[in-house]
């Protein structure tokens, strides 16, 4: 890493964007998460000694090797399934990745105009403070697109043990930091090496050894679970056409299975408001439900009251009955932001249902085999202090989605990713039920037990167990960890201003 400041900048800045491509390889479905903190090495050892726009260019060039391997999928929504040309499509995906490695080149300017030539401080407090910070600001701002963060790539890997503890921006952090060791270690004299040794140990060792703890504890027996993947093609799905044949081969596989404690469907596997089924296919359901002792959690459309406003819901059929409305809607595709402004403009994404309502904040857990649920849909898992929102009520999460939007790319894969941390941070199971993969079970550790084959009808059977307790994260949040980043990075600068001080 210190021969990068005897390269040519050029070359460094390649090697910049070659280690950007290669860290979306850290993520799922590749899940190669030793690669993560080595990239981010190169990274910062890029920005060392480098002007803040050049580190700023460094950044944004990161930004564009990740963001662009790591969300190409962006492109078969838009081409695929919301029917732009293949040219305006590819365009529109560039466009966003050029913008998502703003975050990323911001980090990079931050990061060395804050300091002075200070390594160890730089290094090892201000880089990687910065960088997490950026990651919490990317989770809200216009909306939120929190994806890629340096902590999903340890779903898998020891440092995951610390998720329960400091959530997936301490999981990032941890990743960072030890890439900015892995950097600082050839610039500081053997004794200083030791001790980056020792920090690198514990982060890895103790997340090792907390992966073997139960931060929460089982409640009850264990309940037997079915997922539907129906399979259905995304051109169908909204066709009247197919309405009455989807309904049916639903219902169908959902009577094969009465007697278990729970079916889940998918996001809008109902493909018709709740209104106009209510009285006849969804009563009948019920009344199904009721009689064989299951609860069925079904994805559709509720418009409340036949009115114009309309939502994004999970409905509970059984023993109660009871409605979850998705809060986060994603931007052009549940809802057009600034429709007086672009509406017209973007008449072109052809994406039905494009103007859902927000649900509003609080909702309980939603009733389903004697327990409640934290309910989240499609990318809402990615939110980990909405997920948070549930608990420590919450006996178990569950996450339905319609990832037909994604086709045969990694998004699937990461939302399972994202699902996996979410059951560390929380201490509880999570169902996945997608309409074609990766349809899965996840234990309260982060273990994919069970996983239904993409791209198939398939109904995946297994247990879960409900949960009860809070973890460190469930209780304290993200704050803590956020206002330690933040008095590590003014301790850095304080550090590093105080090292180049003319007393000095």
């Amino acid at each position: 890493m210190a021969r990068l400041a005897l390269m040519p900048a050029l070359l460094v800045d390649a090697l910049t964007l070659g280690s950007g491509a290669l860290l979306a390889l850290a993520f799922a479905p590749f899940s190669q998460g030793w690669l993560a903190p080595l990239c981010v090495a190169v990274l910062f050892a890029g920005w060392h000694g480098a002007r803040p726009g050049r580190a700023a260019w460094r950044g944004w060039l990161f930004g564009v090797g990740v963001f662009g391997a790591g969300v190409y999928w962006v492109y078969f929504s838009m081409h695929i399934y919301g029917a732009l040309p293949p040219l305006l499509a590819a365009l529109f995906t560039a466009v966003f990745v050029l913008l998502l490695a703003l975050f990323t080149a911001l980090a990079g300017l931050l990061a060395v105009r804050l300091t002075p030539q200070s390594p160890p401080a730089r290094l090892l407090l201000v880089f990687p403070a910065v960088w997490v910070l950026l990651e919490w600001v990317r989770s809200w701002l216009f909306t939120g697109f929190p994806w890629l963060y340096l902590g999903y790539t340890q779903a898998e890997w020891p440092l995951a043990g610390w998720a329960p503890v400091v959530g997936v921006y301490g999981l990032s952090w941890a990743v960072a930091v030890s890439g900015a060791a892995l950097a600082v270690a050839p610039l500081v004299a053997w004794k200083q090496r030791a001790l980056l040794l020792a920090l690198l140990a514990l982060l890895w060792g103790g997340g090792a050894g907390l992966q073997g703890r139960n931060w929460t504890e089982p409640a009850g027996e264990p309940l037997e679970v079915r997922l539907l993947q129906p399979n259905v093609a995304q051109l169908r799905k909204w066709d009247p056409r197919y309405r009455q044949e989807i309904l049916a081969r639903s219902a169908t596989l959902t009577r094969e299975h009465w007697g278990v404690d729970l079916i889940v469907w998918p996001e809008t596997a109902v493909p018709v408001f709740y209104d106009e089924v209510r009285d006849g296919y969804l009563r009948i359901l019920q009344e199904e439900a009721r009689r064989h002792g299951t609860d069925v959690l079904v994805g559709l459309p509720v418009r409340p009251d036949g009115g114009d406003a309309y939502y994004n819901s999970v409905l509970t059929l059984g023993a109660e009955s009871a409605f979850y409305h998705k809060r986060h809607l994603v931007p052009f595709g549940e809802y057009i932001p600034l429709r007086s402004v672009l509406g017209s403009l973007l008449d072109i994404l052809q994406v039905p249902m494009a103007a859902f309502s927000s649900g509003g904040a609080g909702q309980p857990p939603l009733p389903a085999a004697g327990y409640g649920a934290g309910i989240s849909i499609c990318y809402e898992i990615a939110f980990p202090a909405e997920v948070r929102s549930f608990l420590p009520e919450a006996a178990w999460l569950v996450n339905v989605s319609n990832n037909t939007w994604f086709g045969d790319s990694s998004a699937p894969h990461q939302v399972l990713q994202m699902a996996q941390v979410r059951a560390q941070e929380t201490g509880r199971y999570v169902l996945s039920a997608t309409n074609d993969g990766a349809t899965a079970i996840v234990d309260h550790r982060g273990r994919v037990s069970a996983r239904a084959p993409q791209f198939q009808e398939f109904v995946l059977g297994g247990q879960v167990q409900p949960r009860v307790g809070a973890t460190p994260y469930v209780r304290w949040g993200d704050w803590p960890v956020l206002v330690a980043l933040a008095g590590l990075g003014v301790i850095g600068f304080a550090a590093a201003r105080r090292s180049q001080s003319p007393s000095r």
